[in-house]
């Protein structure tokens, strides 16, 4: 016999006595049931029915096999220890079920259950055709990619499953080797310890920090890249020049972009028809200076040396967690005022905000180092020839500037000329304190703060005129869309129905959408993946509404409605920031 069949069969004995260590061990008290639980397989079915109901976007066929299959898996879980529970109380009362009703109630189930996966897997094509209606896409799908919906749940449920029965496994073990030595409920606890002890330094220590350290890796090296048709700017007023003092290789591949594709002079001139000047962009990039601190004071020195507190507009831009700046909320400022205008900003992450997100602190420490330095130098300009200063942040960069204003709407109408929010996160504190003291009756997902004398919501530019109240000074506008997941996922929709799905709903939400617990919370989670999925104006996707908004916060000279129109139109190719950046 070869090497290799000798080992091959030594593997083959070390298996085979193994197993029966195994199940001398354990005796005759089964870890692992032969086949699956009526109560498990009920709720599974139930919920892998409810996950197909509509949700906030729709979804490609496999995001919604896996989404079924995770909801399936989780209502396994529920229905097994409901059927556990039931077995203990029909014991305690003296009751046994009878093998004849048991086969009835798998007969049942088989029946229905396979009839209830069927119907309601080809009744949610329906449904996903009002929520791609409701987003302005072509309600048809392809039957047959939709027709793998179950067959992809099945499998992910399963793995799901046999991975918690593998787990269930390890703890049985566990615990029948504490039991010659200790109690059984303490020799049962010590290996439920030891499991959970395992299992989490496994996540945390091998799979999770495995990933991030993979993500992060891979996002050090784009940080260092440079986007096509990007070069480094000659004029003295971009920072990354040859003048200016944050070195252009230190601005990050999002910084770079920030600064390389400043609007050219030439450009604002021949939309405006008038004379313009070289707008200024100062960014500082985490390799710029070696702490928060230090970045924020260069920040300052920066915006000193291009002259940027001497123009009529000054920005503090707040970045999403690449340190990207959505071009459609810097450009328009640019081309209203004629380049008369700073934006300044600074890098605090270089992962992607779905990264970034589970560490906010940095985003919210960077927003506030960087305003507090240019608050306090332009406070020490005379009231007369200050610029007007202005805030603005998407998604979790309007987290980073709300945090930089401490939450406060007093503090932002003390101390800015006006400010723009698109896409705000659940977390945002400022935002989730003017949603709470919205008018009674105003909903949730356009609501009324007071009277509209500061802070107002949009969805499409008729809602600025919402209410009809007069519209005071300094101005705050949220962009936000009733189909954004960003906008509206949060822990709290585990267990508690939010007030966006009350009526009436925003005109892009289905109407046949409803709130089922736990189920709703996974169902937004997964719609953040196709948040960017879907036309401007629905979703996390906010087009060109930026323009109409900074008209109406900064309310240019001379500017008009057609004005706002043509710049829109002219806005309409720049590309938008997804999740990942």
């Amino acid at each position: 016999m070869s090497g290799a069949g000798r080992a091959l069969n030594r593997t083959k004995d070390w298996t085979r006595r193994a197993a029966e260590r195994v199940r001398q061990q354990l005796g005759p008290d089964r870890v692992v049931r032969r086949r699956p639980c009526w109560g498990g397989i009920t709720v599974a079915v139930l919920c892998y029915c409810l996950s197909l109901t509509p949700s906030l976007l729709p979804r490609a066929w496999w995001l919604q096999g896996l989404a079924a299959g995770v909801s399936a898996a989780v209502g396994y879980a529920v229905g097994a220890v409901l059927e556990q529970l039931a077995r203990l109380l029909l014991r305690w009362a003296g009751a046994r079920v009878r093998p004849r009703v048991r086969r009835v109630l798998w007969t049942a189930l088989g029946l229905l259950g396979a009839a209830a996966v069927v119907t309601v897997t080809a009744w949610s094509v329906r449904w996903e055709g009002q929520v791609r209606r409701a987003v302005t896409l072509p309600p048809d799908i392809v039957w047959w990619q939709w027709a793998f919906v179950p067959v992809v749940a099945a499998l992910v449920g399963t793995l799901l499953v046999l991975a918690a029965r593998t787990v269930r496994l390890a703890t049985r073990l566990a615990a029948h080797a504490f039991g010659a030595h200790l109690p059984r409920p303490v020799a049962y606890a010590t290996g439920v310890a030891l499991a959970v002890f395992v299992i989490v330094g496994i996540v945390q220590g091998f799979l999770l920090r495995g990933a991030l350290d993979a993500i992060e890796s891979a996002a050090s090296l784009a940080d260092q890249g440079t986007a096509e048709g990007v070069h480094q700017p000659g004029l003295s007023t971009l920072s990354g020049s040859p003048e200016s003092a944050a070195p252009w290789d230190t601005l990050g591949a999002k910084g770079r972009d920030f600064v390389g594709t400043a609007t050219p002079r030439a450009g604002i001139a021949a939309f405006t028809g008038r004379p313009a000047r070289d707008p200024v962009r100062v960014y500082v990039g985490l390799r710029s200076a070696g702490t928060l601190d230090e970045r924020a004071a260069l920040a300052v020195r920066e915006l000193e040396r291009t002259g940027g507190f001497s123009r009529r507009i000054l920005a503090v831009m707040g970045t999403t967690g690449t340190g990207w700046i959505n071009d459609q909320g810097s450009k328009p400022l640019e081309y209203m005022w004629g380049g008369d205008t700073a934006q300044v900003a600074m890098q605090y992450s270089y992962l992607p905000s779905w990264v970034s997100a589970l560490t906010e602190d940095e985003a919210a420490d960077t927003g506030r180092a960087l305003f507090d330095a240019v608050y306090a130098k332009w406070r020490t300009l005379p009231a007369g020839s200050r610029p007007r200063l202005l805030v603005y942040g998407e998604s979790l960069g309007s987290f980073s500037m709300e945090s930089a204003l401490n939450g406060s709407l007093a503090t932002l109408v003390a101390e800015t000329g006006g400010a723009l929010f698109v896409g705000p996160t659940y977390d945002n504190p400022l935002w989730k304190s003017v949603t709470a003291q919205r008018q009674p009756g105003s909903p949730e997902w356009r609501p009324v703060v007071g009277d509209g004398a500061h802070v107002r919501f949009a969805q499409v530019p008729a809602d600025y005129g919402i209410p009809a109240a007069p519209w005071g000074e300094p101005r705050a506008v949220y962009l936000q869309n009733g189909s954004d997941p960003v906008v509206w996922w949060s822990p709290a929709l585990a267990f508690h129905q939010p007030d966006w799905l009350d009526r009436p709903r925003a005109r892009d939400v289905s109407p046949a959408m409803q709130w089922y617990p736990l189920l709703t919370f996974w169902q937004v989670a997964c719609d953040l993946a196709g948040a960017d999925s879907v036309p401007d104006g629905f979703g996390h996707r906010y087009g060109t509404l930026p323009t109409s908004a900074w008209a109406q916060i900064t309310t240019p000279p001379d500017w008009t409605a057609a004005d706002t129109a043509r710049l829109s139109g002219l806005l309409e190719s720049v590309h938008e920031p997804g999740l990942l950046d």
